[in-house]
């Protein structure tokens, strides 16, 4: 029977320029060390990334696929989702709304048993916090996909 790992979920410093970054990094590598790593990055007080701080973030969720684990980030701050964005690494991480749902989504391939007694497990990520997202970054769009004007 397989048992359940735990999931880290580590708060991301206010700066992600090239120090922090780099700082950053060496703090959280010895949880991408073990075995199939479940982390979750907290974005919530990011008001500062760089293109260090992507390339850092891009460098944690390589060392966790490479040990068959994953990343996922949650809570991102409007700066923080406008660059993901508009650098388009948006695309490569799962991003959550919050830490918890984050943390849930680990859980999806849990057995029902255990599903029974935590109701909710495994839900999907929402995507609220692209509302937050200027227009112009983010063009409004109707039911049917088509862009609407601002």
């Amino acid at each position: 029977m397989e048992t359940s790992r735990p999931v880290v979920v580590k708060r991301v410093p206010e700066r992600l320029n090239m120090r922090q970054a780099r700082q950053f990094q060496q703090e959280v590598r010895p949880f991408f060390r073990s075995d199939r790593p479940q982390v979750v990055f907290d974005m919530a007080a990011v008001r500062q990334l760089d293109a260090a701080g992507i390339d850092m973030l891009l460098q944690c969720m390589a060392e966790a696929s490479r040990r068959d684990g994953d990343l996922k980030l949650a809570s991102l701050s409007p700066h923080a989702a406008v660059v993901l964005e508009l650098t388009r690494t948006d695309r490569l991480f799962e991003i959550y709304e919050t830490p918890t749902d984050a943390v849930r989504s680990f859980s999806s391939f849990l057995p029902n048993a255990v599903r029974q007694f935590y109701p909710g497990l495994g839900t999907a990520p929402t995507s609220a916090w692209r509302s937050a997202l200027p227009s112009a970054v983010h063009p409004q769009v109707d039911p049917e996909g088509n862009e609407q004007a601002a």
